[in-house]
Order: C-alpha cells, then structure tokens, then sequence
C-alpha cells in the first residue's frame, strides 16, 4: 500500500532513511497546479504535483519524477492528521538530507469565512491566514475524502485546490487523476542523512553556491611571532596577509561576492582594511615589492618633494586592485567585556560583504594573489575570515567586463616603511597618462576615497571635496561624507566617550566609519576610444600642524566591454 510506502521511507536504520523502500502497486490521487502572478501564466513552468491518500500526502513535482530537476531540489512528505512533515533535500548527485518538522503545521491558525467556489467540479471552502505580513487565501475541498496541499499551509484542512497570496499570486489545480508514481531510480536508491531543521535548512542555502574559503580565523597583527598556515604569506611584519587562490570559470550573469568577518585580538583602534587582488599580468608587480621592499616599486613625483612607491599604472606595471575597502571598529569582541553601557549589548564581530562582480574577469580560471591588509602596531591585531562566493543567475552570453587598473594610494605596506598619501598637498594632485590598446563601450571610473588626519583639522573630519578630470574634462565633483557613523555604536565597546555625549564612533567622517564598508563611486565615461588618456585627481589637503598630517586614499580602475 502507498500508506506503508509512505511510513517504510521513515523507517530510520542509523542515520539513514530510504533504506527499506517497498513501492505502491496501486494508484493514487495526483492533483496538478500551475501558478500564476498578476492572472499571467510562465508558459513553460514546472507544475507541482501532489500524491495523496486517506493519511498522507507526497508533494513533488513534473521534473522530479521525470528525473530532469535540477540541484538542489526538495520533496516533502505530510502526515496531515499528525501535524508533521518530512523534508528531503537533494542537494547534488551524492548528498541527499532530510528533517522532521513537528511544530509547523500546528502552529498554524485560520480564519473560515462563508465564501464558496467550485473548482474542477468540487465544492470549496475558503480559509485565511496571515504569514509575515503576507494574506493567504485558501480554497479546500473535504469531497474527496483526502487532505493535501502545493505548500505545508493548509495541508490539515482538506484538500487544497487554490491559494492566493496579497491578491496576486496564485497556486491553483488544474487536474486531478489516478495514477502510479513512477519514481525515479536517483530518488528510489536515497538514503538521506537525517539533521535538525537548522542543519538542514543550511547545507540547502550553501548548496545554491560556490563558496571559495580564502582565509579561517587568520591573525593580521605586528609581530614576528606568528602561527605558520599553509599558503598565506605575511608580509610587512603581519599586517598583510597574502594567499594565492585558483578560481573556478566565472560568467557574466554570476553575482560574486566578498565576505570578511573582524575581530579585535587586541587592538582597541578603528583601523584601516583593504582587500585587494595583484595584478601580475605586467612585468612588475606589487607582490615583487612585497617581497623585495616598497623602494623597488615603480616611483611617482607630482613635484612636492616626496616620492610615492607603486601608486600608478606604469607601462610595465600596474597598481593593486581593490576589492574592498573596510574600517574596523574599536575594538569590538576582545574588550567587549572591558567596558559596560547601559542598554548597550556589544556585538561580537562585524561582517563586511561587498559585491565584486566586476572584477570576475581578473578572477575567471585563474589563479590569483588575493590578500588584506589591516594597519595596526598591535602584536594581537585583528582576527579575520573571509570567503568568496559566486552566485547562479539567469545564462548569459555576455562577456565579463575589462578591468584596467589605473592608481591606488592607500599604503598597505604603512608599516614597512611604504609613504602616506599626501600628494594632494600639490595643485597637480594625483595625475596619470596611460594607453589604451582598444577601444573600450560603456566605461567607468570604479572610485573609492576616505580621508585621514585623526585630529580636529585633519581631513578625517572635515568635507573635502574631491575633483576628477578626465582628458582635462571634470566628471565628476562631490565631497564624499559620513554623517550615519552613531549607527555602529554597539560595534565600538572602547570608542572614547566624551563630555558632549558623544562617542567617537558618532563623529561623521571622509566617506567612512568605524566598523564599515566604504562604497565605491561608480563614474560614467561613455564610450573611450583606443589611444591615451589622462586622469587627474585633485583634493584641497589639510595642511599638517606639528607631526599631525593628512593624506587620502584613493583607488580607481577602468571598467568597461
């Protein structure tokens, strides 16, 4: 019988289900449905289907019993007089998990209103309900003597014909008939791992991508003692952490994202943080400064008398790529037990997550030099994590976008004796002459810029207003500010409090804040034709007072087809 088909499939043998399996002969209900948004069908959509007797249901649909479902992919089977359900999830080939849901269904609640429909022939009720905000409206039938739903809603009060969610989507049936299941061998021969619904609900979310982990609770701190791990290298005393990473083909219609997770392991003070991508494809690179010293890099002069190491795209060099750039908080974790606040609960760590889709071609089958930087002169530091992960669109065809870096001034080799970014101090500012090889559609300046000099008149605090001019052109004129910084308090347990009630984590600041991700600007170019070009970046700069200077940071690369 389909009933003991059914109970057989939860027979447990260690942590294993599916492994006595004993297939109906008989036929059984099959109700069909289609949906529809807005009264529109997809015409080629994928109908659920739902098996159901007298005790059980079975809800599955056209591609799965075809074999054609694509991973992940879930089927569920409801005991609706017992008020529980099982989930089995297919997450590839040889992964197969389940859970046991107990709570769900019971804890659902209706309101039965006097409304009739026939639908298919059948007499139905309707029902409401409210989840997450959302109005669900239910049309069910109790002729047929059997309960059943496209979704675990409903499923105890009959059998579900129609269900309409806000007014404009809608599940329907469109066919119920009698017939045998005929289950695939690949769902026949399962034999799930049993987990709890958190579990579960896990491995299904991290199945729907790639995730490539770059670094697990690394150390980025001032110190020669340190713990070796395999393939990262330091550099700068600790403060850079390097690691070369081989990536997987990239697509244009993948989204690829950047997560880092901070923590304080001993530095109490907002920091600087970069994560960056070495561009190798020139006959310098800045992995050769990392490794020989910043005075072997390519110079920049703007005539104030400084000389700046690997700032700007050079004819056999071209300047660090950054993915991201992050402040970190005070302190956050390591002192949070140090310092307590009334109705204030400190988080444990910040994650940044940022999307770094546009660089998927310097990234796509390649092995890359992947690495962050955190300026501190701590011997405990900071303690990082970080992943990348590429996401499944919808097919594209599209090409990924060229990426031509052009300057970057943020100094991650600070402590290993790399100058500051102080060449605004000069009407020239930052300038660059460079060649395209081709022509290049739909360009833009990737910018991103904050401004230092942590004393009352240093550019940390005060709108500086930052000028682009392209081939002589401005294009762009904003002064880039914070004013959302008290948003992050609870990440800043030993931010300094003052006598005006404020912390210093409040203070708004040059496009950044304690405890968060900088964004860049996005700088539309048009279409640029082969030949050079030139770039100058001008900021009014602070004018240092004593030992106290300012300086900015700034990075840009050329993206575009």
């Amino acid at each position: 019988m389909f009933r003991n088909f059914l109970f057989s499939i939860l027979i447990l043998v260690g942590n294993q289900i599916f492994s006595q399996i004993q297939f109906e002969t008989d036929r059984l209900t099959r109700i069909s449905y289609e949906v529809s948004y807005h009264g529109q069908k997809h015409p080629n959509q994928n109908p659920i289907w739902i098996y159901a007797n007298e005790k059980n249901v079975w809800m599955t649909n056209r591609d799965q019993l075809a074999g054609e479902a694509k991973f992940p992919f879930e089927m569920t089977f409801v005991q609706p007089d017992e008020k529980k359900f099982t989930q089995i999830a297919f997450l590839n080939n040889s992964e197969v998990i389940s859970m046991v849901d107990n709570e769900s269904i019971e804890k659902q609640e209706f309101e039965f209103l006097n409304e009739t429909e026939k639908i298919l022939g059948y007499n139905c009720q309707k029902a409401k309900t409210i989840i997450n905000s959302n109005t669900i409206e239910i049309w069910y039938t109790n002729d047929l003597n059997i309960k059943g739903a496209p979704t675990i809603i409903g499923q105890e009060l009959g059998l579900v014909l129609k269900m309409v969610r806000n007014g404009n989507y809608e599940i329907s049936a469109t066919e119920i008939k009698k017939e045998k299941p005929n289950w695939p061998e690949s769902i026949r021969n399962s034999q799930p791992k049993s987990l709890d619904k958190l579990d579960y609900q896990d491995n299904i979310w991290k199945s729907r991508f790639t995730t490539l982990p770059i670094f697990e609770n690394q150390l980025i701190h001032w110190s020669e003692e340190f713990e070796p791990r395999e393939g990262v290298m330091r550099f700068a005393n600790g403060t850079i952490v390097v690691k070369k990473v081989k990536f997987p083909e990239i697509k244009a219609s993948q989204q690829v994202f950047l997560d880092l997770i901070e923590q304080s392991n001993g530095d109490a003070y907002d920091r600087t943080g970069t994560v960056f991508l070495i561009p190798t494809d020139k006959k310098q690179s800045f992995l050769d400064g990392l490794k020989n010293g910043a005075k072997t890099l390519p110079i920049y002069t703007n005539g104030n008398g400084k000389e700046y190491q690997g700032v700007v795209a050079a004819t056999d060099y071209s300047p660090l790529v950054e993915l991201m750039r992050f402040f970190t908080p005070f302190g956050v974790k390591h002192f949070n037990d140090r310092v307590s606040l009334k109705g204030k609960t400190w988080q444990d760590s910040v994650m940044y997550r940022q999307e770094i889709s546009q660089f998927a071609s310097l990234m796509s089958e390649k092995e890359a030099y992947i690495g962050v930087f955190i300026g501190n002169y701590d011997k405990g530091g900071h303690q990082i994590s970080m992943n990348i992960t590429i996401h499944n669109e919808a097919n594209s065809e599209e090409a990924l976008k060229k990426i031509i870096p052009l300057f970057n001034t943020l100094n991650i080799m600070e402590m290993a004796g790399q100058e500051y970014a102080t060449m605004f101090n000069s009407e020239k500012g930052l300038e660059l002459e460079f060649e395209l090889k081709e022509a290049m559609k739909n360009a833009q300046l990737r910018y991103i810029t904050t401004g230092h000099g942590g004393w009352s008149n240093g550019d940390e605090f005060l709108p500086k207003k930052n000028s682009i001019f392209w081939n002589g052109k401005l294009v762009f004129d904003l002064i880039p500010w914070r004013e959302d910084c008290g948003s992050y308090r609870l990440y800043n347990p030993v931010s300094g409090n003052f006598q005006n009630g404020l912390s210093s984590s409040d203070y708004s600041r040059s496009n950044w804040c304690p405890g968060t991700v900088t964004n860049p600007y996005l700088i539309d170019l048009g279409d640029l034709p082969a030949g050079k070009h030139k770039v100058q970046v001008k900021i009014p700069q602070g004018e240092p007072e004593g030992t106290s200077f300012s300086a900015w940071n700034i990075s840009g690369v050329l993206v575009g087809d």
